[in-house]
């Protein structure tokens, strides 16, 4: 089976594809999507739509790498864990499959998978995640989606507006705090010690 998109040239993504009557996209179908369109963002939510997203911008891009690159430094130093950039997706507990712009998952949870999952989509939600909002994306929906983070399992949920200076830090059955203006962030548990210096971050491609 292979399933090519062709899209018309005045759809504008982010976008929603269903599968036929069903609606549905299984995750062989899903994978089947991926590899056949490999130019595509693209993620599949707890209904089993595919949702195609627009590539990065260059500061977008420039920030979400400058965030995971210190999250993969830190986490080969301490030893507890892996780190994962923007292409990792996760299969989540709800059915979705998501890839936040970094994250970590602990050794702990990535001993209870078999070499062929660690090879697919990782059936799991990271302890920890970071998202870095971009000019397309809505505030309010990128909040709800370090909800759906911290609902699927995740400890602990950042989310950076870069633009505005702000962190917006998430954790189970607690409200989001708040953080402006500042120079860097420690992390909780389960990632206590990593610290991640905002300045590089706030200045994007100035």
């Amino acid at each position: 089976m292979q399933i090519v998109v062709a899209l018309p040239e005045s759809l504008e993504p982010p976008f929603h594809l269903r599968k036929g009557c069903e609606g549905k996209f299984s995750d062989d179908a899903f994978a089947e999507f991926c590899r056949a369109n490999p130019n595509l963002r693209v993620e599949r939510n707890a209904q089993g739509e595919i949702i195609v997203m627009p590539p990065a911008g260059g500061e977008a891009s420039n920030r979400n790498l400058k965030a995971s690159a210190q999250l993969s430094v830190w986490a080969d130093e301490d030893g507890r864990g892996e780190g994962f950039d923007s292409s990792a997706g996760f299969r989540l507990s709800d059915g979705s499959i998501l890839c936040p712009d970094a994250s970590w998952v602990s050794n702990a949870a990535l001993s209870g998978l078999t070499p062929k999952q660690r090879k697919e989509f990782l059936p799991l939600c990271p302890e920890f995640v970071i998202e870095v909002r971009s000019p397309s994306d809505n505030l309010s929906e990128a909040k709800r989606r370090m909800e759906l983070w911290i609902e699927n399992g995740a400890q602990l949920g950042w989310l950076i507006d870069a633009d505005a200076r702000t962190v917006y830090v998430y954790r189970k059955n607690r409200a989001p705090k708040v953080h402006r203006a500042i120079t860097e962030l420690a992390g909780e548990d389960p990632v206590k010690g990593f610290v991640l210096k905002l300045a590089p971050i706030w200045r994007g491609l100035a």
